[in-house]
């Protein structure tokens, strides 16, 4: 048996504790797995399964029929409706006295359809695609939505004030390149109904997939931050090139370090979920890796043992950094991963794909063991998730971190004072934090810096920033070969020690240009072919 991590449950599991436990889920994954796999079946009507989006957005859930409306508890349930690709039932129950389990059965009342026409007979063998969780964060007696499941694996949660963005996952698998990715499912899940002082939900789901299946519990704490603690049993049904634990899924089309001239028209300055990889390694180090939207799919790795931290972080809180009403990702959440136990050996995965929109989630980043993942393993492992809006308080007291990060074109200044670009690439790297606001303006202090062979610097400079309390990091570069990766790494440093998180940055290749396509090939003539001459006599 492969372990990874196994811990005992929080105090908060045990208080709230039956006889139903993650225990019994494992038994059912482990059996699971033993097994062939067998694939979901749609039971979706054609009207479910053609449904655009925005009908399906109109099935609602009926607030007169959210599940515990009458039993004294803080929280709520309600459900999503099947429809589109969620397009096979999802089993939900719920555990109530000390340990019994009922299932909470489909029932279309639960809904209201809006202006959709369809035959109401043909919902009564539907089921559920997922839940929400419902909770009064915000204001007392107002039931707002603090955590959603809905499909393959994924999850989202949110604390006060905050508004939907990132995803996490409960398993990834041969997410990267080459391989074909696979999406395990959750199958089933059981909800511990909670008493009315509990401030806690307790949820166990089943998970399956052709290469894998797990156990899962979740711990969700509402609060101006939601704390999410999962722990997790794997049964591997199959071997998998990379196994990505604690996945978060994210967007990232563009921003202050990556700006294309496409991007210019668009009144918004900014337009991301997240826009950096935040980590804390097992050594100490913090590094800050800014997200691109590539021109082809990017995958980075950085390796480490026993990591402390790592998560897609949204860095700028301010609402002039988006100026966007409608979709408040100056309220969208960080994630940020705290393993429980030591991990072992491995790496951070960041995956990153191109987007031509907001649309699309373009952002992967999860952990890799090193350790292969082989058939007829068990993995068990443990974290907690951070959901939060207040990203310095993620930071050691007496560090310092990346503000931001800038990126234009480079340019000379003339001796007529004329500013002539040069071809260059200018970078501006803002650092502020504890670590620095305490120091003088003209305290000496040195970058660390490091760059790739593909990259030329041209002008390196290091300035006290008064309107942040920080410095600023001037950096002019020239690409050799714009089809191939620059990558860069800084940190500030006093007396030869590094005071800041360290900036990882990456200049995506562009891709070569394509190949010019071949002359076609003569029109055939429409004149009649000549005669062929005649053969030879033979003699």
């Amino acid at each position: 048996m492969s372990l990874l991590c196994l811990l005992a449950l929080p105090p908060a599991a045990r208080a709230q504790s039956s006889s139903f436990s993650l225990n019994d889920v494992s038994d059912r994954a482990r059996a699971l797995a033993a097994r062939p796999y067998v694939a979901p079946v749609s039971n979706l009507p054609p009207v479910f399964a053609n449904m655009q989006f925005a009908d399906y957005m109109k099935i609602q859930p009926r607030s007169d029929r959210f599940e515990w409306r009458d039993q004294g508890t803080p929280f709520r349930l309600n459900f999503y409706h099947q429809g589109m690709q969620f397009n096979a039932p999802v089993r939900i129950n719920e555990i109530y006295d000390t340990g019994k389990v009922r299932e909470i059965a489909y029932d279309p009342e639960r809904f209201d359809f809006g202006d959709l026409g369809f035959d109401k007979d043909a919902t009564r063998q539907l089921g559920y695609a997922g839940f929400r969780v419902l909770y009064p964060i915000n204001q007392d007696g107002k039931y707002d939505e603090i955590m959603s499941l809905l499909g393959a694996s994924y999850f989202r949660v949110i604390g006060k004030g905050q508004v939907y963005g990132l995803s996490g996952r409960g398993l990834a698998i041969d997410t990267a390149p080459p391989g074909a990715e696979e999406f395990p499912n959750f199958r089933e899940f059981w909800i511990q109904r909670p008493a009315p002082q509990d401030r806690q939900l307790v949820i166990y789901a089943l998970l399956d997939s052709p290469s894998a299946t797990g156990a899962y519990q979740f711990i969700l704490t509402p609060g101006l931050d939601a704390v999410l603690d999962v722990q997790a049993n794997v049964f591997l049904r199959e071997d998998v090139g990379m196994l990505g634990i604690a996945p978060l899924t994210s967007m990232f089309l563009y921003g202050p370090n990556q700006r294309s001239a496409e991007h210019l028209g668009n009144f918004r300055p900014a337009i991301h979920d997240s826009n950096g990889l935040a980590l804390h390694t097992g050594t100490d180090e913090w590094v800050w890796r800014p997200l691109n939207d590539p021109r082809q799919v990017a995958i980075s790795s950085f390796q480490m043992e026993n990591p402390k931290g790592f998560g897609l972080l949204q860095r700028g809180r301010n609402f002039s950094h988006y100026e966007d009403l409608k979709d408040r990702y100056d309220l969208r959440p960080s994630a940020w991963i705290e393993p429980q136990g030591n991990w072992g050996k491995g790496k951070v995965v960041l995956m990153e794909i191109p987007t031509a929109d907001e649309t699309n989630d373009n952002i992967v980043a999860f952990w890799n063991p090193d350790e292969p993942a082989r058939k007829g393993q068990a993995l068990q492992f443990a974290y907690r998730m951070h959901w939060t809006m207040n990203e310095p308080a993620l930071h050691d007291a007496g560090n310092a971190w990346v503000r931001q990060t800038f990126q234009t074109a480079g340019e000379l200044l003339q001796p007529n004072l004329i500013r002539k670009p040069d071809g260059s690439t200018l970078l501006m790297v803002d650092f502020e934090g504890p670590a620095l606001a305490k120091l003088p303006p003209d305290t000496a202090l040195d970058t660390q810096f490091s760059a790739s062979g593909n990259a030329e610097v041209l002008e390196r400079a290091l300035q006290y920033n008064p309107a942040i309390q920080g410095w600023r990091l001037k950096l002019r570069v020239k690409v050799k070969d714009p089809t191939q990766v620059v990558e860069m790494r800084a940190a500030l440093s006093r007396n030869g020690q590094p005071i800041s998180e360290t900036w990882s940055f990456q200049i995506p290749p562009v891709p070569a240009p394509a190949a010019p396509a071949a002359p076609p090939a003569p029109a055939a003539s429409t004149a009649p072919p000549p005669t062929a001459p005649a053969p030879a006599a033979r003699p």
